[in-house]
């Protein structure tokens, strides 16, 4: 709804922040931006009944923690050697194990720049993706340890213009992201 007015039901909070569609509008050829009637969208935290909780009384969780002691481990895999090819198409540069403190997971795949570099100020994430949420919550709910073991299939808006890396490198960073989990699995 177009307004500022509280929409509290009691399930909704304002306390993650929000993202505001129209600091994103196009702009004009003044370089003045164009308002429009769209609202802001405000951060949710997850719902969840947890394993050992009151019945029926929800619990909500926006960060989900990783294990301390998976996260230790996964110090160790800094070296591990990845491919940077899929048949005849070559990133750049040598792809990286990379430990990262927060990344972000939702039902969209990210592919903006503007939206991305958002994320990056508003949460202090650096990796998007549509996946690891689902599992984090779910062991998060059950308290079964979790980290999340990903490789980077592209740069979420930030690559070339004319196309969506992730058609391209889609298998590599699966096969990059199961020779890094074999070593953590090695290391446990």
């Amino acid at each position: 709804r177009f307004g500022d007015k509280d929409e509290d039901n009691g399930d909704f909070n304002r306390e993650f922040g929000y993202l505001k569609f129209s600091d994103y509008n196009n702009y004009t050829k003044h370089s003045k931006s164009v308002k429009n009637l769209l609202n802001k969208v405000w951060y949710q935290p997850e719902k969840f009944f947890p394993v050992d909780g009151t019945p029926e009384v929800w619990q909500s969780a926006f960060w989900v923690p990783v294990d301390k002691t998976y996260f230790e481990i996964a110090r160790n895999l800094k070296n591990v050697e990845l491919s940077n090819c899929v048949n005849k198409t070559c990133l750049p540069r040598k792809p990286i194990v990379v430990r990262v403190k927060n990344g972000v997971s939702a039902n969209v795949f990210v592919d903006n720049r503007a939206y991305r570099d958002h994320l990056k100020s508003k949460f202090d994430v650096t990796p998007t993706d549509m996946e690891s949420a689902a599992v984090a919550l779910v062991c998060f709910q059950q308290k079964i340890p979790f980290i999340a073991i990903r490789a980077l299939s592209d740069l979420a808006g930030g690559g070339s213009a004319l196309t969506n890396e992730v058609s391209i490198f889609l298998s590599l960073a699966s096969q990059n992201a199961f020779d890094v989990l074999v070593k953590f699995i090695s290391l446990l």
